[in-house]
């Protein structure tokens, strides 16, 4: 049998078109579902859980954590001026409470997802334990040298550490000698470059840095509990902020917390 070379053609072709029209409908799926970027403001001790989690979460939704990590005080008064966060983490329920009385949080989507500990550090890997207790001499402990703190009337790690040390009787003998920083990972800083000999850090900021030694923990009941709120910001209307909180929830994120040494509240 032989065949017209118009038929021929149309043969060759229709392949062609029908490849052609699938590619186009994928273009276009393509174009339709396009990924978010969720800007995440959260606490300056979240930076090193957060560094792992966000390509967890790309690899798994396809959609990005932008992750700005700083002081929560300072993320907050941010928010307040107009920062476009679509998701907050605090290391403090103060400042979540500032938020949302201000009408800025979606007061459905917030949890308590984390704990902490706070911690007296000193510099090097070396250094002696001691006994946190009011019994304890930290005036003569830190010497000539300084306490690094985050600021203490602002930055959650420092409202903490101030609150302790009130509490065990120690701080009016320490307040002379504090070195206040914008955030606990400055603190963190200061004593890891020896340019303070102890500091007052998270425990968990302790853990993410080899030249620090944990010498005491601040018992429990000397501060206020240590709870790190999350809530989904009221002018983010990306589904992708809910998503992602749900996924902070999630196994993956567990235990990339939980090997920083956070406790994850809830299930």
């Amino acid at each position: 049998m032989t065949c017209t070379f118009r038929q021929t053609a149309s043969s060759l072709l229709r392949p062609a078109a029908l490849l052609l029209a699938v590619m186009l409908v994928l273009s276009a799926g393509r174009g339709t579902a396009r990924a978010d970027d969720v800007l995440v403001f959260a606490a300056a001790s979240l930076k090193n859980a957060m560094d792992e989690i966000a390509p967890a979460f790309e690899a798994a939704t396809g959609d990005k954590l932008v992750v700005s990590p700083a002081g929560s005080s300072a993320l907050a008064r941010q928010i307040q001026a107009g920062a476009p966060a679509d998701l907050f983490i605090s290391a403090s329920p103060d400042w979540m409470d500032a938020l949302e009385a201000d009408g800025l949080v979606q007061s459905a989507t917030r949890i308590d997802l984390l704990a902490n500990a706070i911690v007296l550090i000193a510099h090097g890997r070396d250094a002696a334990p001691v006994e946190i207790s009011p019994a304890l001499d930290l005036g003569a402990l830190i010497g000539e040298g300084r306490l690094a703190m985050a600021l203490v009337d602002a930055v959650p790690a420092g409202v903490y550490g101030k609150a302790a040390l009130k509490s065990l009787g120690l701080w009016e003998s320490v307040s002379p000698k504090v070195a206040q920083a914008d955030n606990v990972r400055a603190a963190l800083a200061l004593v890891a470059a020896g340019e303070a000999p102890y500091g007052i850090v998270y425990a968990t900021d302790a853990a993410a840095e080899d030249n620090v030694t944990v010498v005491g923990t601040f018992p429990a009941d000397s501060h206020p509990p240590i709870v790190y709120p999350a809530a989904v910001m009221a002018q983010s209307d990306k589904p992708a902020a809910t998503a992602a909180l749900a996924y902070l929830r999630g196994r993956e994120a567990r235990a990339a917390f939980e090997k920083q040494g956070f406790v994850v509240l809830g299930d």
